[in-house]
C-alpha cells in the first residue's frame, strides 16, 4: 500500500478522482472491517460534499480520506460516544480545533475508529462498539486506545488515521500492528474549543503512519502556537522546517521495564538490534538503567486519572441534574469515578508536581543523551481472550464506594497493573510532555510485530524523524503485510 503523500499526488494532479480513491477504501473497508471492527462509523455522503465544496489543490494532503478517532476527534454532526454506552446518542455540536487542521492539511474526515471507554485501556474493547482485532492475527488485540485506528491502516484500509496518546495510546497500537507512531511535544498540536488541558497535558491528538515522510509532513502542517492553549512547547527547531542532521546522534538504551517486571526476549532483541545498528551507522549508543520510578509515576497518572474521571461526570451531573451510576459506564470507569471522588486536591497537586520533576530531570538526561531508545511494548499483542483484571479486582471495583481514598489508590494500582506490565515503557513521555516515536522493526512471537521507541528532548521531533529516516532508508521496518504488498 502507498502512504497518504502518494495518493496526494495523485488526487492534485488528477490521474485519480477523489470518488475513485473513496471508492477504493470502500472496498477495503468492506473486506476488513467486518472481521477487524476497525471502523464504528463512516459518512460517504458528508466525505464528498466536503470535497466539492473545498479546493484542494494547494494542499498538502490533496483531498485524501482519513478516519477519525471516535474519542476526542469532534466533527461537527458526527458520533462523539468516546467509546461509551453513556453517549452512544451524542453527537458533536463543533468541530475540534485538531481535526480543522487536518482539513486545513488537505485531509477529508471519512469515518471514526474504535477505542475503548473514555480511552482507560491499552486494548479495544468497548461495551459500545466491540473488540477491534489485530489485522496481523485476529486471535489478538490491536491495542489502544487508538487501536480501531491502527487496525484500519494496518490492514490497508487508509493509509493514515488520527489517533490520540494520553499515556501510549498512538505508540502502543503502534507497536501492536507494526505502524509508525509519534506521540509529539506536549503544546504542538491544536487543542479546543472548550477542552483545552487534555489529561492535564497528558494527551495529544496526531495520527498512525506507514511512511517517515508522512509522519514528518503531517507534523509540520498541523504544529501550531495558540494563544489560548495552556502549554507551549518550546521552539528549539521552530523557524526550520527540518534542522540540519546531527552526526553523530548520542542514544542511551534500556531494556528494564520501569518497574522492575518481566521483558519480553523479543523486546529485549529488539532494542539490542536496534542498538547494534546504530552503532554500526557510526552513532554513539550506551546501555543505562532506566531513569525514573515507573511505580511512583503511575501513581501519579492513576491519581490525574481518578481526577480527570470525576471531574468530567460531575460536568455531566451539572449539566443534565442526574448522577451517572455503576450500570451506566464500564467497571473501570466506575472504579477511577469514585477514587477520582474520594482524591484530596493535595494529592493531586502533588501529583502534578511529580511530573513536573520527572520532567526536568528527564530534561537534564537529555542535555547528555540525544535519545533514549526502549521497547516500545514489553510484550507483543495479547490474546483477545485475556483477561486482563481478576474476579478479585472486579469485586473491589464493584465496593469501592466503601474505600477509603489510600485503599481505592492501591485498587486502581492493582486494576491496570497486568495492563501496565505489557506495556510500561510509554507512559513517562505523556507526563514529561516529551516526544517519542515507536518505530516497527521487529516480528517476533506468533509472528507478531513488536516496536522500539525513541524519546528525545522537548521540540527534538526532528531527531525523531532523522532516527526514524534511517531505520526507513535502511530497510530496518517491518510493516504490515498488508501495507508491504
Amino acid at each position: 500500500m502507498q502512504d497518504a503523500m502518494y495518493w496526494s499526488e495523485l488526487l492534485k494532479t488528477g490521474k485519480i478522482s477523489f470518488s475513485e480513491r473513496l471508492e477504493m477504501i470502500e472496498q477495503t473497508v468492506a473486506r476488513q472491517n467486518p472481521k477487524l471492527n476497525a471502523l464504528v462509523h463512516s459518512n460517504r455522503e458528508a466525505a464528498l460534499n466536503q470535497f466539492q465544496a473545498t479546493d484542494y489543490q494547494n494542499r498538502l494532503f490533496g483531498g485524501q480520506p482519513i478516519p477519525l478517532k471516535i474519542l476526542g476527534q469532534g466533527k461537527a454532526g458526527w458520533p462523539a460516544t468516546a467509546g461509551a454506552k453513556l453517549f452512544a446518542k451524542t453527537t458533536a455540536s463543533q468541530t475540534s480545533h485538531f481535526v480543522s487542521g487536518l482539513e486545513q492539511a488537505g485531509f477529508v474526515p471519512f469515518g471514526q475508529t474504535n477505542a475503548p471507554e473514555f480511552g482507560f485501556k491499552n486494548v479495544t474493547d468497548p461495551v459500545l462498539y466491540g473488540v477491534t482485532r489485530n489485522p496481523w492475527n485476529a486471535q489478538f488485540s490491536a491495542g489502544g486506545s487508538s487501536g480501531g485506528a491502527a487496525a484500519a491502516v494496518a490492514s490497508g484500509m487508509f493509509p493514515i488515521a488520527g489517533a490520540s496518546d494520553g499515556g501510549g495510546s498512538i505508540r502502543i497500537p503502534a507497536s501492536f500492528t507494526g505502524l509508525i507512531g509519534l506521540k509529539p511535544t506536549r503544546g504542538t498540536m491544536p487543542v479546543g474549543p472548550g477542552e483545552w488541558r487534555s489529561w492535564q497535558g497528558a494527551s495529544i491528538n496526531f495520527a498512525l503512519t506507514i511512511s517517515m515522510r508522512d509522519t514528518e509532513h503531517l507534523f509540520y502542517a498541523l504544529r501550531t502556537s495558540q494563544p489560548a492553549a495552556p502549554y507551549q512547547a518550546p521552539q528549539v527547531e521552530w523557524t526550520h522546517q527540518k534542522a540540519s542532521d546531527k552526526n553523530p546522534l548520542k542514544v542511551a538504551f534500556s531494556t528494564q521495564s520501569p518497574v522492575g517486571g518481566r521483558v519480553s526476549e523479543t523486546a529485549i532483541q529488539a532494542v539490542r538490534k536496534a542498538a547494534h545498528f546504530l552503532a554500526e551507522q557510526g552513532h554513539q549508543v550506551e546501555e543505562i538503567d532506566y531513569p525514573i520510578d515507573g511505580q511512583r509515576m503511575m501513581q501519579s497518572y492513576y491519581a490525574m486519572n481518578g481526577g480527570e474521571t470525576a471531574a468530567m461526570f460531575a460536568a455531566i451531573e451539572a449539566a443534565g441534574g442526574k448522577a451517572a451510576g455503576m450500570d451506566e459506564m464500564e467497571l473501570m470507569t466506575w472504579g477511577l469515578y469514585q477514587y477520582g471522588r474520594k482524591l484530596s486536591a493535595a494529592t493531586y497537586i502533588e501529583s502534578l508536581q511529580y511530573w513536573d520533576q520527572i520532567a526536568e530531570k528527564m530534561e537534564r538526561f537529555f542535555a547528555g543523551f540525544d535519545l533514549f531508545l526502549t521497547p516500545t511494548t514489553a510484550y507483543t499483542a495479547p490474546m483477545i481472550e485475556m483477561d486482563l483484571q481478576s474476579d478479585g479486582i472486579r469485586h473491589g471495583l464493584r465496593k469501592i464506594v466503601d474505600l477509603s481514598e489510600g485503599q481505592a489508590a492501591d485498587l486502581i494500582y492493582e486494576m491496570f497493573d497486568q495492563s501496565y506490565q505489557l506495556t510500561p515503557y510509554t507512559q513517562l513521555a505523556n507526563l514529561t510532555g516529551q516526544p517519542a516515536i515507536s518505530l516497527p522493526t521487529m516480528v517476533g512471537e506468533h509472528g507478531l510485530p513488536l516496536g522500539i521507541q525513541f524519546m528525545a528532548s522537548k521540540g527534538r521531533e526532528d531527531l525523531l524523524f532523522q532516527i526514524g529516516l534511517l531505520f526507513e532508508a535502511k530497510g530496518q521496518f517491518q510493516l504490515p503485510p498488508q501495507v508491504a504488498k
